[in-house]
């Protein structure tokens, strides 16, 4: 007999939830999304470097989803490794045209930038995707800016910009009803 069976299938969902963000339609056809399932190591890494963050820029809602890392089961990071433009000239990245952009110089910070908007729009529908996912598959989960932001910052993964879908099999969401600080261990 096995207890609490259902905790040994996250790693097996946490790969189908990525699987629909890697199927998730995409401008041009063109797939700039990276993926990552971390590791136990590397999620305490990152809920560490979160934790960092927060100091750096004054960020206290870091912390609280640093624990929130911690608590999670597994954690998923979608990312955007951007690859082109679009050629529509369409003025939404805040240049007039796709070649201005390309001119500009890259901004780094947690993310670098500007992208093409077609490509942050394919990182949206790509996380969205994967909520969804984890929704149907009864997986409490929470998009977090601050995981995302941390794993480029830290130069975890290699993308430009991403966020992270904490994941969670418990009796009840972590991820809500949350404090709004956490303190940070030790």
């Amino acid at each position: 007999m096995k207890h609490n069976p259902e905790l040994e299938s996250i790693e097996l969902l946490a790969k189908i939830i990525l699987t629909a963000a890697r199927t998730a339609p995409k401008g041009k056809g063109i797939d700039d999304i990276v993926t990552y399932l971390l590791s136990q190591e590397e999620k305490d890494e990152l809920a560490d470097r979160m934790e960092e963050l927060s100091e750096i820029k004054g960020l206290k809602f870091l912390l609280r989803d640093a624990g929130n890392v911690r608590d999670a089961d597994a954690i998923t990071l979608i990312g955007l490794k951007a690859s082109g433009i679009s050629n529509l000239d369409c003025g939404a990245c805040g240049f007039a045209t796709c070649k201005e952009m390309l001119e500009h110089g890259k901004v780094q910070k947690e993310f670098s930038g500007p992208h093409c908007m077609i490509k942050y729009l394919d990182l949206g529908i790509a996380v969205g995707s994967a909520a969804a996912k984890a929704k149907d598959l009864c997986i409490d989960n929470r998009v977090l800016y601050s995981a995302g932001a941390a794993a480029c910052y830290f130069k975890i993964i290699d993308a430009d910009v991403a966020m992270g879908l904490p994941l969670s099999v418990k009796g009840k969401n972590i991820f809500f009803d949350r404090e709004s600080t956490r303190k940070v261990k030790g």
